[in-house]
């Protein structure tokens, strides 16, 4: 059983490991952006399964082929971050999609939407959408209505902080409670600057590479792991590659 990390545990380990105090003031100042390393290093390395999500209850104007959407998640839970689906919900009026039709738009550019769908007078359900920013979208054609529609994406959960909650445990999130080592190993190469070992000029060169070289192998097995459990792993099934197989699965 993994045995993770709170928000307190996670500042004490820090702290102990650096040899530095816990309370001390240049180290409290350093720890929210040495926490926004961390896990902006692991959630960009990884696709994670449990940062899926959907944006609902948003619609489009009549007319109107713009569909703007927050960048932060209406319960607070994180940061809207990566689009991959945008489905148009059927019959009018209907907002819950699980009440309704989900029709998936097309992917496509701004440069087709412009060429085939570029006046207003194109009217209809739309079938195609195009990211022009990350949280504004164009369609084609222009909604011959105010449908809803669903958004399907990643997000970037809230930092580890004393309040933050996974699983209903404060102080703890997905990465603290799964992945401590590979916080802890990511973290310490953000320390490893702080001390100033971060070059071979330095009074310990050899700190920082090895705390990257630690964070580089845990972050590999991690990422085997959410492969298997997306069922992209070999064969594109949820099993580990066996050295042993013959033929291999890959």
């Amino acid at each position: 059983m993994t045995t993770g990390l709170t928000y307190s545990t996670y500042v004490t380990q820090i702290a102990t490991m650096a040899v530095v105090a816990a309370d001390d003031p240049a180290f409290v100042i350093i720890l929210p952006q040495m926490l926004t390393y961390a896990e902006n290093r692991i959630y960009r390395d990884l696709d994670f399964m449990f940062t899926s999500t959907s944006v609902q209850g948003y619609q489009f104007a009549t007319g109107d082929r713009n569909l703007t959407i927050p960048y932060n998640l209406a319960d607070g839970s994180g940061n809207f971050v990566v689009s991959e689906q945008i489905n148009v919900i059927t019959p009018l009026g209907t907002s819950d999609p699980d009440l309704g039709t989900r029709t998936p738009l097309v992917s496509t550019t701004k440069e087709f939407l412009d060429a085939v769908y570029g006046s207003s007078s194109y009217r209809g359900v739309p079938q195609y959408y195009a990211a022009f920013n990350d949280n504004l979208f164009l369609v084609g054609p222009f909604p011959d209505a105010a449908y809803y529609v669903e958004v399907v994406g990643t997000y970037r959960p809230n930092s580890l902080s004393p309040t933050s909650t996974w699983n209903g445990v404060t102080g703890t999130t997905f990465i603290s409670t799964y992945l401590p080592e590979t916080l802890i190993m990511a973290s310490m190469v953000y320390i490893s600057a702080y001390q100033r070992n971060f070059g071979r000029m330095n009074d310990d060169p050899q700190m920082a590479q090895s705390y990257e070289g630690q964070y580089q192998a845990l972050i590999k097995s991690a990422s085997s792991e959410e492969s298997r459990k997306k069922y992209e792993s070999a064969a594109w099934s949820s099993q580990a590659m066996s050295p042993f197989s013959t033929p291999s699965r890959g």
